[in-house]
């Protein structure tokens, strides 16, 4: 995964990055805080567009050399200059990633989601990333607001709904993972398979009326499938004995 999406950034020239001198910008500080924080001096007392420029670029030409150690000491100067520097925040939250120092990443990507206000490959990743680090994490309180937010951005992923939803479920959160897979049938409603992969896992807990509803709508979607109207004619069996 790492080198995959390392890949994906790499028409936009190598993205992701941040630093606690964001935690002084206030629409920032409670997401920060959250993580703790980066520990980075402000070189200045203002922005300077100009310099953070200059430092972003030669953050550039030493991560493309693999010196990534220089490269965050640049990138770390460019965001010190402009806090808002969405660029240098995408590749310093990249080199972080790629290191596999996922903690420093972390408030990195979340910062350059915050800024990022148009719907682009980096941004797709970024949300994806962060919610499949908070889901490792186990923090899934925050992971699902991320992956929901993957699925809207990136509807013709099936497989990471299927991953997210059976995460959630393997770790006892199956209300997760209805919620992943009402968010799947929210972003394809033509996908006949995230129905009926709701209803097994309603009906696993006990919300059979819910699950019926869920495998009569698979059914509906696609009328040629003898199996989903199994599950139909069988539930159905099944509430009609009790």
């Amino acid at each position: 995964m790492k080198y995959q999406l390392l890949a994906s950034f790499a028409a936009l020239s190598f993205s992701l990055a941040a630093t606690s001198v964001l935690a002084q910008d206030s629409a920032t500080s409670n997401v920060l805080d959250r993580y703790s924080g980066l520990d980075i001096t402000r070189e200045g007392p203002t922005i300077d567009g100009e310099l953070a420029q200059k430092m972003f670029r030669r953050g550039n030409t030493y991560s493309n050399l693999q010196r990534y150690e220089e490269a965050i000491e640049e990138y770390r100067k460019a965001i010190t200059a402009d806090p808002n520097f969405a660029n240098a925040i995408r590749n310093l939250a990249n080199i972080y990633y790629f290191l596999e120092r996922f903690d420093e990443a972390k408030p990195l990507l979340a910062r350059y989601i915050e800024l990022e206000q148009q719907v682009t490959a980096p941004l797709i990743a970024a949300v994806s990333t962060l919610g499949e680090l908070e889901r490792q994490n186990q923090n899934y309180d925050s992971s699902i607001q991320y992956d929901e937010r993957a699925i809207a951005l990136d509807p013709a992923n099936d497989s990471q709904v299927h991953i997210m939803a059976n995460t959630y479920n393997n770790s006892g959160r199956a209300d997760l993972a209805i919620r992943i897979y009402r968010a799947g049938i929210a972003a394809t409603p033509d996908n006949a398979f995230f129905d009926r992969s709701l209803g097994r896992i309603l009906e696993q807990e006990g919300q059979v009326e819910e699950a019926l509803e869920a495998y009569r709508s698979a059914a509906n979607k696609d009328p040629e499938s003898g199996f989903y109207a199994d599950l139909v004619l069988n539930l159905e069996s099944r509430l009609a004995r009790q």
